[in-house]
């Protein structure tokens, strides 16, 4: 993980490799259920809520805090643990659950640098076999300041130091396709980089290399300076 600012937020295959009796770590596959069941990697427990952990009253927004919460402990998640994300997507729900994670106050969080793929691909060992966790206790707390909502995008418009990343495909960014939106196109501004694109691409993506992605980055004018604000 040479170069990366914060490398502990990411596993590699041989780490967790060698960590899969580790009572303290939990390995959370975050596909569809549905796919965890067809295989999945030793001890791990499969998400049975949605990847994206949304609302179901609102589901624009992540769930509240009682229900991520109940969730967590649901699935064996505990103050205690560390997690281990991974999924078949090249970490797009890895990330999520890490993120929703962070924002609950959960620092201890990694994500699988190549997910499934990457550890099918190097042979590891795979079971059908679904574990049994106990239910934890998992306590919310304040964590980081990692959430905007519309009114603090529509401030943002245009302000010097601030960049609206625009993380979606290219079509989606110009409107082509609106996939499940009211309306196509991208918000005033908004400089494009799909997410994929910070990633090696092919069977198994990991992330690219970090001065690959600082270069990429620069190109479209995120710098460590500005502000960001991911959408």
């Amino acid at each position: 993980m040479s170069g990366y600012p914060r490398p502990e937020l990411l596993a590699t295959t041989e780490w967790l490799a060698e960590r899969l009796d580790d009572p303290s770590i939990r390995i959370v596959d975050c596909d569809e259920f549905a796919a965890y069941q067809r295989l999945h990697i030793p001890g791990a427990v499969g998400l049975k809520v949605h990847h994206y952990l949304k609302d179901a009253e609102n589901p624009d927004h992540l769930m509240p805090p009682e229900r991520f919460a109940e969730v967590m402990a649901a699935h064996g998640i505990g103050d205690e643990h560390t997690v281990v994300a991974y999924d078949g997507f090249g970490g797009l729900y890895a990330a999520r659950l890490w993120w929703a994670l962070d924002y609950y106050g959960h620092a201890e969080c990694k994500v699988l640098n190549g997910g499934f793929q990457k550890w099918l691909a190097e042979g590891r060992p795979l079971t059908r076999e679904q574990r049994h966790v106990e239910r934890a206790t998992f306590t919310v707390r304040p964590g980081g300041d990692c959430l905007c909502d519309r009114e603090e995008v529509e401030a943002a418009i245009d302000r010097a130091g601030t960049v609206i990343w625009d993380v979606r495909s290219q079509a989606e960014y110009t409107g082509e396709t609106p996939r499940q939106n009211r309306y196509g196109g991208h918000i005033p501004g908004a400089v494009h980089l799909e997410w994929l694109d910070l990633t090696t691409g092919g069977e198994a993506p990991e992330l690219l290399p970090a001065e690959e992605i600082r270069r990429r980055l620069e190109a479209v004018g995120i710098t460590p300076e500005k502000e960001v604000l991911t959408h």
